[in-house]
């Protein structure tokens, strides 16, 4: 009997169709993900003229869809584990699809909040397990890379909105939007049949025969014999949270559950309000959209170039600099400049909020031992996800109180501020591991 290591036999895996197939259907669920996401922030100007909606309101329905989206998430990490991820990526595909449809079929406001809320909990089940098919089915040499590439997808999900709000809101209608976020639904048949489903769910449950048609169309050099004894060793297994408070690491885990809050709550509060913000600034519909074009662009070449060189410099100098200076544009746009200086502006914003963001995961995985990564990452994204919650009410209540336009950017250039401060703060994962070491050295 040979006892083969599915991690091992991955990890030596050279990129392949096989490869190819899992990110290209990550990367275009989690860009119609993106699209459904962002999409509201482009209808919400048309919203306001047709049903006369204040922007409280709205803001609200912005957050609502993300309490969904939190409920998706934890409903589906159950569900994944019972009846494994492309099952229930199908369902959240096929939940989320359904209900834009109906979101754009709302005759009134309730209607519009009902769907977009069901739709949320349909979106939030997702990102969670693309990451982790992804991950899974990567070689170990190219698993950051196509990680990041499937992330793009939502930046272009973002982008995607915007050059199509341009066209289609002015000749269409705003329902034509969310009809468009239903092509995942045709989709659905050829994902059923080439989607694969994970291998440690396969050897979990007893699917040995499957599991090893898989592995060998991963990695042609693993020849399946009848004696094989698939062995799984997850080494990134959630622990107790109660660790993440031990062995100096308490310092390290509430700063980076600070910095999520506030960099997720920068993030979807944006992402919800730019249109109307520069619509109230005296900017046409197409114009405000171009905006969110260029936010969303900003954060594809943030994402690329911030970690590029943070592999380099080092995380922490790089996210302290993209959040100051994400702090600092936003101020920027508060003095009206020139509309090509605008955009630039608005992409540096993008950088430094969904780019940001994008790095500071990475940086939060591995400050930990991979023994916690996933609870460190997890619980602070879950606090994030608090942060994200609160954007959209926090710009629908600034727009309702007829504040200035500047003094929302303003406003959202404090948690841009907060979060390079608290950046700085950060223990390296050097001063880290002195200090657990110093701490193991006094208990013995």
């Amino acid at each position: 009997m040979r006892n083969i290591q599915v991690a091992n036999v991955i990890d030596n895996s050279k990129f392949n169709k096989a490869h190819f197939t899992v990110l290209l259907w990550c990367m275009l669920l989690i860009l119609f993900d993106g699209y459904d996401l962002v999409v509201y922030s482009a209808v919400i100007p048309t919203l306001i003229e047709t049903w006369g909606a204040s922007t409280a309101i709205l803001g609200m329905i912005g957050s609502l869809t993300l309490i969904g989206s939190l409920i998706g998430s934890v409903i589906s990490g159950v569900a994944a584990d019972k009846f494994g991820r492309k099952y229930v990526i199908i369902v959240c595909t096929a939940v989320f699809s359904i209900f834009s449809l109906l979101t754009g079929l709302a005759e009134n406001l309730p209607l519009f909040m009902t769907f977009r809320f069901v739709a949320g909990i349909g979106l939030g089940g997702i990102p969670p397990l693309l990451v982790t098919l992804t991950s899974e089915y990567s070689p170990k040499k190219m698993r950051n890379i196509m990680v990041g590439i499937m992330f793009s997808g939502y930046s272009i999900g973002g982008i995607l909105v915007s050059l199509c709000g341009m066209w289609v809101i002015p000749s269409f209608g705003w329902q034509w939007m969310f009809f468009i976020g239903t092509i995942p639904l045709l989709m659905l048949p050829f994902m059923i049949f080439s989607l694969p489903e994970s291998i440690y769910f396969y050897v979990e449950n007893g699917k040995i025969k499957e599991a090893k048609a898989m592995l060998h169309r991963l990695n042609p050099s693993y020849i399946p014999q009848q004696q094989d004894a698939l062995v799984v060793n997850m080494e990134t297994e959630g622990v107790s949270i109660t660790k993440l408070f031990k062995e100096g690491r308490t310092r390290a885990t509430v700063l980076f559950w600070v910095i999520c809050f506030m960099g997720l709550l920068l993030v979807y509060g944006l992402s919800t309000w730019l249109p109307q913000m520069m619509v109230s600034s005296g900017y046409e519909l197409t114009s405000s959209l171009l905006f969110l074009l260029s936010l969303n662009i900003g954060a594809i070449i943030g994402s690329l170039i911030g970690g590029y060189i943070a592999d380099r410099l080092g995380s922490k100098k790089v996210l302290t600099t993209l959040y100051s200076i994400g702090g600092v544009c936003l101020l920027l746009l508060t003095f009206n400049p020139n509309v090509w200086i605008l955009y630039l502006l608005v992409a540096f914003v993008g950088a430094a909020s969904i780019g940001a963001q994008n790095l500071n995961n990475a940086f939060i995985s591995s400050h930990f031992p991979s023994s916690m990564r996933s609870t460190a990452l997890g619980t602070a994204l879950s606090v994030g996800r608090i942060g994200a919650i609160i954007g959209p009410v926090l710009g629908g209540f600034l727009l309702t109180g007829n504040l200035p336009t500047y003094m929302c950017f303003v406003i959202f250039a404090i948690p841009a501020f907060i979060a390079a401060i608290t950046m700085t703060f950060v223990p390296s994962v050097k001063q880290s591991n002195a200090k657990i070491k110093a701490l193991s050295q006094e208990v013995v």
